[in-house]
């Protein structure tokens, strides 16, 4: 109970921003349920005075009545308007402030802190855990606030005319208001928390479904995968009938603690009407005025019914959010680097502490517009260098300097403006071709993006496109080859105009012929650079670099120019024949 109350402090102090909006929402809700009750009870009260006025052959001022009805009644109308348009905004804004919240929490994870997570998952928090907390604003926070100074109101008008009315409507709307939210709230906690989990479980089974579904059919796993999909449809089901059910009760029994109240109401009205204790009309009066009260507390069932699925939403979300950065970010300024030399000394990296290493011992002399290529097989280490020199991950062992300072005094941010990279895996977001470019730079000008899209090569088929660089590229490229996005990746580094270059296997996957075209892009844009570049085969990019560093098992084992290399080690000439003639498995 402890850890839920500091869940929902938590939630409201994220809504900080919006206690306005949301104090507002609670005071129109407030006198919209205000506003139907003084309408139901003057109602009441000016039917049954007609009629005994009418019996009674008496006169009776009937337009001081007539108009609060009329009153009453566009205040109804129009609070609820103003409030369901009120609380909404105030939803939409706070769900939008909560993503991009969230995302500036996760992003400092990346690639390191999120391993754990699967991608299925990570967008299942991101978007439909997020949109969970919208019941803590719309069904929690503004309804209980409203139901409480509602029930407060309504009890002291009815103390006015009998003390019993009042207690017996009172204890009936605490019933109705408190104690059945609480048990149907303990009832859907487990139900909650299992649609929370299952539903991001089958988003993620279902994600890697179509993402690997060409595998799956290959290997004969496709009725393997059906079959985890209907178990976790199937629990997925079972949680949101048994929340169903109990959304039939939340609904349905405050209508009966308002009927009781009803009867109840009426039966003591009568028995004090007949002491002379109450005026005639004033029991019709009384009797809607309990009657429609209950409509202030009728929301709290079902708010407090939804509060497990919430908090469970509530858990994933801070889950994430709580989660320490594997890099940590040094507090004084980045430095100014001296040049754009790169050093490494002695640098050991794993993945964790039961992970063999990474990279063991190893020492790189990268000068100020030098060009060194690290060689090596797939999980030789390669890529691990990469990600230490964008502060991507922490290595455990060693020194890494860049323009003469420690890697670490830099603040990430500071250090990635230094550096450009082109790597295998251009990822192009569903967009248009100018948004992409403009990603490493968004204040670039139309001049400038036009002169890095033609020096790499990429402007004559952007223009020769409908519409040009506002041409959308699709869902991660689709719409483009792999030569293509690649030298939209290009153009991106480019247009970064970084004095460090990273290419990280820039022509995998490329047929010859695009290879040497991309090559002789990249060969223009290593021009006046400090290059790094990482390769697992030998090819003509090793010609155009000053050094090649053997890798394997995060060692250096060679390292030489390319052409000293073929000369001279053994060792070297035997990985280029394994790499043109691989030897047999086992």
């Amino acid at each position: 109970m402890r850890g839920d109350l500091k869940l929902l402090l938590r939630l409201l102090v994220l809504l900080r921003p919006y206690w306005g909006w949301m104090a507002l929402g609670a005071l129109l809700a407030l006198a919209t349920t205000l506003a139907n009750v003084a309408l139901m009870a003057v109602a009441g009260w000016f039917i049954a005075a007609m009629a005994i006025a009418g019996a009674a052959g008496a006169l009776i001022d009937y337009f001081t009545p007539a108009a609060l009805i009329r009153l009453f009644a566009i205040l109804r109308t129009g609070g609820r308007y103003l409030e369901r348009l009120v609380t909404h905004e105030a939803t939409f804004r706070l769900l939008a402030e909560l993503r991009v919240w969230l995302y500036r929490r996760i992003e400092p994870l990346a690639p390191a802190g999120l391993e754990t997570h699967r991608g299925g998952d990570l967008v299942d928090r991101i978007q439909a855990d997020v949109e969970t907390l919208q019941h803590a604003y719309l069904r929690l926070f503004a309804p209980v606030a409203a139901g409480a100074a509602g029930v407060a109101i309504v009890t002291l008008v009815l103390a006015r005319y009998s003390a019993a009315i009042a207690l017996l409507a009172l204890a009936l709307l605490l019933v109705a208001g408190a104690a059945l939210p609480l048990v149907l709230r303990r009832a859907g906690e487990a139900p909650g928390a299992e649609l929370v989990h299952t539903r991001a479980a089958l988003r993620s089974v279902l994600l890697d479904g179509v993402q690997g579904m060409a595998e799956l059919r290959v290997y004969g796993g496709s009725g393997r995968q059906a079959r985890r999909i209907e178990r976790l449809s199937a629990r997925l089901s079972a949680a949101q009938r048994r929340l169903a059910t109990l959304s039939g009760v939340a609904e349905g029994a405050p209508g009966l603690c308002a009927s009781l109240a009803l009867w109840g109401s009426v039966l003591l009205g009568s028995a004090l009407l007949a002491r002379g204790g109450l005026q005639p009309a004033d029991l019709a009066l009384l009797a809607f005025l309990v009657l429609a009260s209950f409509e202030a507390v009728s929301p709290l069932a079902l708010a407090l019914h939804k509060l497990g699925e919430t908090l469970a939403a509530a858990r994933r979300i801070f889950e994430l959010a709580d989660a320490k950065p594997q890099v940590a970010e040094p507090r004084a300024r980045s430095p100014r680097p001296r040049d754009s030399g790169i050093s490494m000394r002695g640098v050991r990296l794993r993945y964790h502490a039961e992970a063999p290493w990474a990279l063991d011992g190893l020492d790189l002399e990268l000068k100020a517009g030098g060009r060194v290529a690290l060689l090596g097989p797939s999980g030789a280490g390669k890529s691990s260098v990469v990600q230490l020199l964008l502060r991507l991950r922490e290595f455990q062992q060693g020194e890494i300097g860049l323009g003469g300072n420690d890697l670490r005094s830099y603040r990430g941010e500071d250090l990635r403006a230094l550096i450009a990279v082109v790597s295998q895996d251009t990822y192009l977001f569903n967009a248009t071709v100018l948004e992409n470019l403009c990603i490493a730079d968004p204040h670039a000008d139309r001049q400038a993006i036009e002169r890095a899209a033609r020096a790499a090569q990429i402007h004559d088929f952007i223009a020769s496109l409908p519409e040009g660089y506002m041409s959308q590229v699709g869902e991660a490229g689709v719409r483009l080859s792999a030569g293509q996005a690649r030298r939209v990746a290009i153009a991106r580094a480019l247009l970064r105009d970084a004095p460090i270059l990273l290419l990280d296997e820039p022509t995998e996957n490329l047929d010859p012929p695009t290879e040497r075209a991309l090559l002789a892009d990249i060969d223009r844009l290593m021009a006046g650079r400090t290059v790094l570049l990482i390769t697992h085969k030998l090819g003509s990019a090793l010609e155009r670099v000053d050094q090649v560093l053997l890798l394997e098992r995060g060692r250096v084992v060679e390292r030489g120019s390319h052409a000293g290399l073929l000369r001279g080690s053994e060792r070297y000439a035997r990985y280029r024949e394994d790499l043109i003639d691989p030897p047999a498995p086992g």
